[in-house]
This record gives structure tokens, C-alpha cells and sequence, in this order.
């Protein structure tokens, strides 16, 4: 049984989003998320703890706009696309810009 990760939208008193994070069977676990790439992050983490058998639940709190998750919703889509250019190998992200970490590994590179 897969264990579930709780990932709460929220705004700050300066309506800046961020994510609250927490592991639903540990009570003292919350972690605070700027971005996607600190959310993937923490998720992969607390997934390792179970085997990566685990599902993320979404919610927003009240204050959260349209706007603010539809922002979130974008960076997901933006970080999805870039980690499937990673293991693609693609030297460029599918809006045309370059990506940086597969052209290092490149053997043509010159950098």
C-alpha cells in the first residue's frame, strides 16, 4: 500500500505560494517548499523511505488564487519536460532553451 504524501499550496501574507509538504503516517513531518525543484526534491526523499511507493495528494488552502496554482501547475509542467530532456539527452528544453546538464555531457561540447 502505497504511503501518501500530503502537498498543500499556500500563501504567504505577501502572496507568494509555496508548498507545505508532509508525510501522513509521521506527525511531525512538514517541510516548507519555494519551487518545484525543492518540492521534487523533498518528495524523492521522503519516497526512498518507502520504496518509492508512494502517492502525492493535492489540496489548496482558501487564500490560494487561481493564478498561484495555475503557476504551480506550469513549474510542474516545466520540470517534467526538463527531466525528460535529461534522460533524453537533449541539448535543448522543448521551448528552445538550451539545457545546460545534458550539454556537459555531451562529447561535442566546448564549454
Amino acid at each position: 500500500m502505497a504511503v501518501i504524501i500530503e502537498s498543500v499550496i499556500k500563501s504567504n501574507p505577501l502572496g507568494r505560494w509555496y508548498i507545505a509538504l508532509s508525510d501522513t503516517t509521521e506527525e511531525e513531518s512538514l517541510e516548507v517548499c519555494l519551487d518545484i525543484y525543492e518540492y521534487a526534491d523533498k518528495v524523492e526523499k521522503m519516497g526512498e523511505e518507502y520504496g518509492g511507493d508512494v502517492e502525492v495528494v493535492w489540496s489548496s488552502d482558501e487564500n490560494v488564487t487561481p493564478e498561484q496554482i495555475n503557476e504551480v501547475r506550469m513549474q510542474i509542467m516545466a520540470y517534467e519536460a526538463e527531466q525528460e530532456a535529461l534522460k533524453e539527452g537533449e541539448t535543448h528544453m522543448p521551448d528552445g532553451t538550451p539545457n545546460f546538464q545534458a550539454t556537459e555531457d555531451t562529447p561535442d561540447f566546448k564549454g
